[in-house]
């Protein structure tokens, strides 16, 4: 039996709790630079106000034991200390971006846990071709759906939707055309680049949620099957040491973990 490929312990499922009750169940993935260690989800997973979604702590599931997968060990972190936000959001000239990373502390991981991270080096370059309908896949928990004897997401495919490096609509994010559903958001949107370190995987985007129209007629017409994906470059502002303080603001499309 084939090892698992290191992208699925680069993914991590998450649980919101507003105290000890559960709320809601969404996808994150680990980012790293340098020595210090983020998780990077939607923005809407750790706060949404049009949804009343306020949660003060999260819980993540990990691999306790690399020759183990059974193994499995939680991690708790809150949200707010003394009144302000333990993780970080982006904005950009359109307004709010659906993303958000919080540090995690390193130390207070076991020794054996079993985890992998995109880095910088993960990021499209200037040499890095994103075709349209060039395949990606979806990383994560859908309806919070998975392995749960070996702790292990599931893959959706899709394609490139539209032009890889415009701003669709003047926001910035993408589209990718994907089965998608609720508890995949923050999901990374990667395509295959062998040979790439420290994972052979290019992050094009991090999912954010499914994209529809408000006219359509939900009788006579179904849904668009496209997906709102923020484009991944935001990382290396909310990654820096000491990184502007942003205010809190709504997410620039409604969405739901």
């Amino acid at each position: 039996m084939s090892a698992p490929d290191p992208l699925l312990f680069a993914i991590v499922r998450i649980g919101t709790f507003a105290g000890k009750r559960a709320l809601t169940g969404a996808s994150g993935f680990f980012f790293r630079r340098e020595a210090r260690l983020y998780l990077v989800t939607s923005r809407h997973v750790f706060i949404d106000e049009e949804a009343d979604h306020h949660p003060d702590r999260i819980e993540l599931e990990l691999h306790a034991d690399a020759d183990n997968l059974t193994d499995a060990t939680v991690l708790s972190a809150l949200l707010y200390r003394e009144g302000r936000a333990n993780w970080r959001q982006g904005r950009d000239d359109a307004g709010g971006i659906d993303v958000a990373v919080l540090e995690i502390d390193t130390a207070a991981l076991p020794a054996s846990i079993q985890l992998t991270a995109f880095t910088l080096a993960s990021l499209p370059g200037p040499d890095d071709e994103v075709p349209l309908g060039q395949q990606v896949l979806i990383t994560g928990f859908p309806l919070g759906f998975h392995d749960d004897l070996h702790h292990l997401p599931v893959v959706r495919q899709g394609a490139i939707a539209s032009p890889y490096g415009w701003r669709f609509q003047g926001q910035g994010w993408f589209l990718t055309d994907a089965r998608t559903h609720r508890g995949i958001s923050g999901a990374p949107v990667v395509m295959r680049a062998p040979g790439r370190q420290p994972l052979p995987w290019l992050l094009v985007g991090i999912h954010s949620t499914r994209f529809d129209i408000g006219n359509r007629d939900l009788k006579a017409d179904e849904s668009l099957g496209l997906n709102a994906a923020w484009y991944p470059d935001i990382l290396m502002t909310l990654t820096e040491t000491a990184p502007r303080r942003e205010p809190e603001s709504k997410p620039a499309m409604k969405a739901t973990p």
